[in-house]
């Protein structure tokens, strides 16, 4: 085989780019790391070219070992990158290295995937599931007969390939979970089943590109998911601790309730059923009353209601019998439709017995030290009922011991050296001390963190400024001398202004304020899909563009249309978050600092993805400006400060509108 050098050579030529030392140092750490049974932490900045790094030592080790490697990713836009564009060029460019020609694929969970059985049986309804908004029903009608032509075109099932897309209530009709269906031994369907053959093909490549949440249900399931593999890369890994988090957090309403005695019908007798629907209106009645928020203590009148919930639940699991063999109803003769009827029953029976008893368990501990999870009730809006989730403190542990254990992981972001260190990360995801820190009888494997740097001069490229001068931001909305610091900037910019928001409110607040006092055409989250409005506000130089969460992390404006980021506070979570404030408590009470753990690295984190935003090619300028001036006043601020690229830093307003002025000022 040749060399991981050699290959990278091979591959950066065949691409038409040229290497960087950055992205050898590395490629060859990935091998190291792979070669010697150890994770790896790698922080690669934007212009790197990680995605090369990662898959040429990872494919080299597919095709020496003869199996498969997992690469996950959290968006959509990197897992299509990766399969569309990345790994077809590197597969061309290095066929004439390697034993044959690589191959790879794609994998999601199965609700991603169209079910052909859904598609023709008589499943069980969805109907008063349905939007009471006429509008939206309508729409609804129009995507599910959009969905059946489809479903007769489609070569893969793949909803992602279904353009443009559709809701989640009309696609619910044609999908099942992978609770839900029958197997492919038993379905009807099941020789034409587009997961299944999507499996099968994974089970036959180098690479297997999937997501964090699949990875998550590969490493928690008893059953495996993915194919064998001994190997894991994982891209965007910033993001790896929520997309976890919300894989294994379950939640409890009148809708998981009523949905479960509708399917379970006349599956049983109507008197066990009516025990159940009596405890969801139970259910529904104390929920409407509750205050939203964490549950610290478990209310009687709660605890009394969630055992009546679970145990009206196990009665009807013990009145639908067993569950194996001809019980299903799925033998060889026996009638699918009835098999489907079943398996949703029993489905959505378990959900709603296992999470009312993990939400009771969740108060067993003695002492806020012996907690292992959190439960909250999120309010009712417009669209749903009031909700009651339940998730864990930390997935660390379930990463270390599921995921970590058995196989080499890389890990690798723009972004996971928080206040110069990758500790912090680290501790998130369960991965213990750092190589040579550890105790002696520490028997994880060894992990190490690397920062490869970036491609760009962010000294000589980039200003970061802080506005020292204005006043700490308050909870009433923006202050009014934030409205005049933001029009001086996008007046010296000339629009070319994105601005990342800590909040909805203060985004279209800003927004309506600033349309009056500037003529430089003001874009806003929500105005249009994010896409178009992005896109918009790259072609058009002198527009700006609001919002918030979605574009501190998937913005990528490279040129002159972005030369300026506003960011009008440290991005802390909300102290109402409760499962940040939850997490923040549990760390004190353990006796670390739950602020600096859990709310600090949560704003270094995102801070750092949101000044990455104005450096997306080699010859981008601009200024990263915060208005918050706790950056620099507060305690925490050189945390935060070290968590940031390291720009030419000043909290002088007048040299930056000047600086502004020249970067925009027309060539002469």
């Amino acid at each position: 085989m040749p060399s991981v050098e050699q290959l990278l050579g091979a591959a950066v030529a065949g691409v038409g780019g040229a290497e960087r030392p950055g992205q050898v140092k590395m490629a060859q750490a990935v091998r190291h790391a792979i070669d010697n049974d150890e994770h790896l932490a790698v922080q690669a900045g934007t212009g790197t070219g990680k995605s090369l790094a990662y898959l040429v030592p990872a494919l080299r080790h597919a095709i020496e070992s003869d199996s498969a490697v997992v690469v996950s990713t959290a968006t959509i836009a990197l897992q299509r990158q990766l399969v569309d564009r990345d790994l077809p060029r590197l597969a061309e460019a290095l066929a004439d290295y390697l034993p044959h020609e690589p191959q790879f694929a794609i994998l999601k969970g199965r609700r991603n995937y169209l079910c052909r059985y859904k598609v023709t049986a008589v499943w069980p309804d969805e109907e008063e599931d349905q939007l009471f908004d006429p509008r939206e029903v309508s729409a609804t009608g129009r995507m599910v007969q959009r969905i059946q032509e489809w479903a007769e075109q489609t070569e893969t099932g793949d909803r992602d390939e279904l353009v443009p897309g559709v809701n989640e209530q009309a696609w619910r009709q044609f999908s099942v979970s992978a609770r839900e269906c029958l197997g492919a031994q038993r379905c009807p369907s099941g020789a034409e089943c587009f997961a299944e053959r999507a499996r099968e093909r994974a089970g036959q490549v180098d690479v297997v590109v999937t997501n964090h949440a699949l990875l998550a249900i590969d490493a928690m399931e008893e059953f495996a998911v993915l194919p064998d593999h001994d190997v894991v890369v994982v891209d965007e890994a910033h993001e790896l601790v929520d997309r976890v988090t919300s894989v294994v957090t379950d939640e409890l309403s009148e809708t998981s309730v009523t949905a479960a005695v509708r399917r379970v019908g006349r599956l049983i007798e109507q008197a066990v059923a009516d025990r159940l629907q009596e405890a969801g209106e139970d259910l529904k009645a104390l929920l409407a009353v509750a205050p939203p928020g964490r549950v610290d203590q478990l209310p009687q009148v709660l605890g009394v209601t969630l055992a009546l919930v679970r145990d009206a639940a196990a009665a009807c699991l013990t009145a639908m019998g067993g569950r194996g063999g001809e019980s299903w109803g799925g033998g060889k003769n026996d009638d699918p439709e009835k098999a489907g009827q079943r398996k949703a029953a029993f489905t959505a029976l378990d959900e709603v017995h296992d999470t009312a008893v993990r939400i009771l368990e969740a108060f067993g501990g003695d002492s806020e030290v012996d907690r292992a999870e959190v439960v909250w009730l999120d309010g009712a809006t417009d669209r749903r009922p009031p909700v009651l989730r339940v998730a864990p403190l930390s997935v660390g542990g379930m990463l270390r011991d599921k995921l970590f254990a058995d196989r080499t992981v890389v890990l690798t972001s723009a972004t996971l050296a928080l206040g110069g260190t990758f500790d912090g990360m680290a501790r998130q995801w369960g991965l213990g001390p750092a190589r040579g820190e550890g105790a002696p009888d520490d028997k994880r494997k060894p992990w190490t963190g690397m920062d490869v740097g970036s491609p760009f001069d962010h000294a000589r490229s980039g200003i970061l400024y802080v506005a020292k001068h204005l006043p700490q931001p308050g909870r009433d909305g923006l202050p009014k001398e934030y409205l005049d610091e933001i029009a001086e900037l996008i007046e010296a910019a000339g629009g070319r202004t994105l601005g990342l928001f800590s909040s909805m409110r203060a985004a279209k607040a800003a927004t309506e304020a600033l349309r009056e006092r500037l003529a430089t055409p003001l874009l806003c989250q929500g105005d249009d899909s994010t896409s178009l409005l992005v896109k918009q506000f790259a072609e058009d130089p002198a527009t700006c563009l609001f919002g918030t969460l979605s574009l501190w992390q998937g913005v990528d404006v490279p040129g002159p249309s972005l030369s300026l980021v506003i960011i009008d506070r440290v991005p802390f979570p909300r102290p109402d978050d409760p499962l940040a404030s939850a997490r923040q408590r549990h760390v004190a009470a353990k006796g670390g600092n739950g602020f600096m753990a859990v709310a600090a690295t949560h704003a270094a984190l995102l801070l750092a993805q949101g000044a990455g935003r104005l450096l997306r090619s080699q010859g981008d300028k601009g200024v990263v400006a915060v208005l918050d001036p706790r950056l620099v006043t507060a305690r925490y601020g050189s945390f935060l400060l070290d968590s940031l690229p390291p720009f030419w830093t000043t909290t002088d307003p007048q040299k930056v509108r000047a600086a502004l002025r020249r970067l925009t000022a027309p060539a002469s």
